[in-house]
């Protein structure tokens, strides 16, 4: 049990045809691992009726055709698939990548850095030390097409949104709130801290794969000079100079 009453897993119907299975209440490496594997385990299967299968940070979201499979039946299967193994502790998806990404933390590109820094007891230093070094996972992709949520960041940067909006961020903005990282795929306004830039496009309409990443790809925000961050983007006007390698399984 856990402060919402709930024993986790659970599966929820939602909707006509939509099935949910979540595992915690809040995010957690451990959760977030049993989210991916799970959601990849149901993807090999290939049930009859399953026509997308999509996660959250820490749920797995199922659409299906309630006239070729029924709600019952597909509960069914998926307490069996969930009783198979303890799924927080199951191996991550094989073809995850690795990206390492150009950064710039702070100036007038990513100007609230030094609020940040100062709200987790940093110097601004400390701060780019600390999160240019953080290996992060993509823990799931949303809000708008291609933007993932990175994470999980230590507990000194479990920091609340702001109180006010930020009226607008640029694509490639790479902002902070409650442990985690955003990157910004498309401009837009932000409750969250702007505190690095990149010249990373999570999103190009028209490309044969539009969308860069993948939930449980990893990425490394590597601090780099304004000079060093321009050079990069002028080479690469897509990913900004971000190197990727495969992930050994």
């Amino acid at each position: 049990m856990t402060q919402s009453g709930f024993s986790f897993p659970i599966i929820r119907s939602a909707g006509l045809n939509g099935m949910l299975v979540t595992f915690a209440d809040a995010l957690s490496e451990p959760s977030n691992r049993a989210t991916l594997a799970f959601c990849e385990a149901v993807k090999t299967r290939a049930w009859p009726g399953v026509q997308e299968v999509s996660t959250s940070l820490a749920s797995v979201f199922l659409r299906f055709e309630s006239e070729v499979l029924r709600h019952d039946a597909l509960k069914d299967l998926l307490w069996a698939l969930l009783d198979e193994q303890d799924w927080q502790q199951a191996a991550l998806p094989a073809g995850r990548r690795l990206w390492r990404v150009p950064t710039v933390f702070g100036t007038e590109l990513a100007p609230q850095l030094a609020e940040a820094a100062d709200a987790a007891g940093m110097t601004e230093a400390q701060a780019i030390e600390s999160l240019g070094s953080a290996r992060v996972r993509v823990l799931t992709i949303g809000f708008a097409p291609g933007q993932p949520y990175l994470g999980p960041l230590g507990e000194e940067w479990n920091l609340p949104r702001q109180t006010e909006l930020t009226p607008q961020v640029p694509i490639g903005a790479l902002v902070l709130a409650i442990s985690q990282f955003v990157l910004f795929a498309t401009t837009a306004p932000t409750g969250w801290r702007h505190v690095g830039q990149t010249g990373f496009r999570g999103f190009q309409l028209g490309a044969d794969d539009p969308i860069a990443l993948r939930p449980g790809d990893e990425m490394i925000f590597t601090p780099v000079s304004r000079s060093d961050y321009d050079r990069y983007c002028l080479a690469d006007s897509h990913f900004g100079g971000a190197s990727r390698e495969e992930i050994p399984a």
